[in-house]
């Protein structure tokens, strides 16, 4: 009997006789712009992308691609490199994903709600060759740049260089793993990481997509949500590479949003807590039915459940239940889906298609069904690691499967029920916060001795920060001046929507010190 790998067995190709495999892989390779070329070649004509200033074709975003890839080169930027962008959601973002996908460069999405600092370290973290900002975050640009970074700024200025460029043809070089953006998630230790999703990342995220969320060249795609998410960033990749059309908001506006979905088909419509009720209002008021919806939402668990029965029979569509990361796309279980007028009970996860799992404890041993485990995932949607974090990646990757830091319960019918996040984490109108983000500002006012952040649920939001804080002795401070302190410090929507102030005696701690957040959660539920 031929022995079986260990489940963390590292893995690799065995050599095949008479096989060369760089010839082999070099023939199966394709990128996002092969796909996209593909889209150009058999249907030009079509509309890809509308902003309310830009309306274009597959083939006159190609053209606008092509001089942007055109433009970067001549401004140094090669295979490999970090083109950084600053800006509200627009159309360009499109064509500088598309852009850096011909030459192989990295496009690395700012979070523009973030504070100087946090935005300091984001861009010191992938060190960009070329800043692209726009009107709106040119002074914030002008602050955080790094030194010796050239800039470009949306409008004229980034039209002229557009005219000007020679289109530049698609580098055959460009491999599935190169790097094409990095997203930036929040950090355990305060500070935002950078994950590096490649081609064959978001190839596979759109292949997953359309197994288990079939769409056509038919739906389009509204991306309101921050293009510097996975939530717009994959699905409006996915879309372009299908051949349909991705409209492009600056952020959410409910009547505006309604008007669209009345008029436009649509695959997948992202609906975010917060988002939700404003959207049932808008269609209300217009008083227009939507003109075809696939699939409504995400993170059910955070959304009231009359909000999902009101909002799936508006639309006719399913409400998507969906739990995935930044690291992992969508996937790994966010196949079901809650039928149109459900108030369901339970919000048990399904798998996706082409991907593993495992549930595991803390010595990364698999637990029987009915235990909750860490879930692990191994896929071809997942990222390619963190930028310039070794000790992260080593962490997170051990064994050779991804750990994603939540808890789940494996059901005797395959599904999976969510527990609890082993890195506590803060879900906020579709936001990740860390509590070490707020804590580590809280911790560095010199009125404050201790300090702990939880969550508190909120029927607008999903969830809020809230800052439990004990003062030094003799020193004073009012909530208003507490939550004053975060300004230019942190984003605004990870600042604490209350503070309490408590004895530190009065903060409930472990037998190590720790301060336990969910003895803390339990006095907010309790009304303290």
């Amino acid at each position: 009997m031929t022995a079986q790998p260990a489940p963390d067995a590292p893995r690799g190709p065995l050599p095949m006789p008479g096989i060369d495999p760089g010839l082999a892989h070099a023939a199966s390779a394709l990128t996002v712009a092969d796909h996209f070329a593909a889209r150009v070649r058999l249907a030009p004509d079509r509309p890809a992308v509308a902003d309310g200033r830009l309306a274009l074709s597959y083939a006159q975003l190609d053209e606008r691609a092509a001089r942007l890839a055109g433009a970067l080169a001549a401004r140094g930027v090669a295979r490999g490199d970090r083109v950084a962008v600053l800006a509200e959601n627009r159309g360009e973002f499109l064509e500088l994903f598309l852009g850096c996908a011909r030459i192989g460069a990295i496009a690395c999405c700012q979070n523009w709600r973030l504070a100087d600092e946090e935005l300091r370290h984001c861009l010191g973290l992938v060190a960009p060759t070329l800043l692209l900002a726009s009107p709106r975050f040119a002074e914030t640009a002008g602050r955080v740049a790094p030194q010796g970074c050239a800039a470009l700024a949306y409008g004229d200025a980034y039209e002229a260089a557009l005219a000007e460029a020679r289109p530049a043809p698609a580098d055959p070089n460009v491999d599935p793993e190169d790097g094409l953006l990095i997203l930036y998630t929040s950090g355990t230790t305060g500070l935002p990481k950078g994950a590096l999703i490649s081609h064959r990342a978001e190839i596979a995220r759109a292949m997953v997509a359309a197994t288990d969320l079939p769409t056509g060249p038919e739906d389009g795609f509204v991306a309101w949500a921050p293009l510097f998410h996975m939530a717009s960033a994959d699905t409006a990749l996915a879309t372009l590479m299908r051949g349909g059309k991705v409209m492009v908001m600056d952020g959410f506006d409910a009547p505006a949003l309604a008007e669209i979905v009345s008029r436009e088909r649509i695959g997948r419509l992202t609906l975010m807590p917060g988002a939700i009720q404003p959207f049932i209002d808008a269609m209300a008021a217009q008083g227009l039915p939507a003109a075809g919806v696939k699939y409504a939402g995400v993170m059910a668990d955070l959304v009231p459940r009359d909000q999902i029965a009101a909002v799936t029979r508006l639309l006719d569509a399913p409400y998507l239940n969906t739990f995935g990361a930044t690291e992992t796309g969508s996937t790994p279980v966010s196949a079901g889906m809650i039928p149109v007028g459900a108030r369901p009970e339970r919000l048990d996860k399904t798998l996706n298609t082409w991907c593993r799992t495992r549930l595991v404890d803390a010595d990364d041993n698999e637990v029987a069904d009915g235990e909750p485990g860490e879930m692990a995932v191994r896929g071809p949607t997942l990222f390619s690691g963190y930028w310039n974090n070794p000790e992260a990646n080593a962490k997170d990757f051990r064994g050779g499967w991804f750990h994603m830091g939540d808890m789940f319960v494996r059901n005797p019918d395959g599904t999976l029920s969510f527990v609890d996040r082993s890195k506590y984490l803060i879900k906020s109108g579709g936001e990740n916060i860390y509590p070490a983000e707020i804590e580590r500002v809280l911790l560095a006012d010199p009125r404050v001795y201790d300090a702990c952040v939880v969550r508190k649920a909120d029927a607008r939001w999903g969830e809020t920060p809230v800052a439990f804080v004990a003062l030094n002795p003799g020193a004073e401070a009012t909530e208003a001046e507490i939550i004053a302190s975060f300004d230019g410090r942190i984003a605004r929507y990870k600042r604490p929507s209350a503070v309490r102030f408590v004895e530190d005696a009065d903060l409930p701690r472990s037998t190590t010190g720790k301060i336990k957040r969910h003895e803390l959660e339990e006095r907010l539920r309790e009304g303290g």
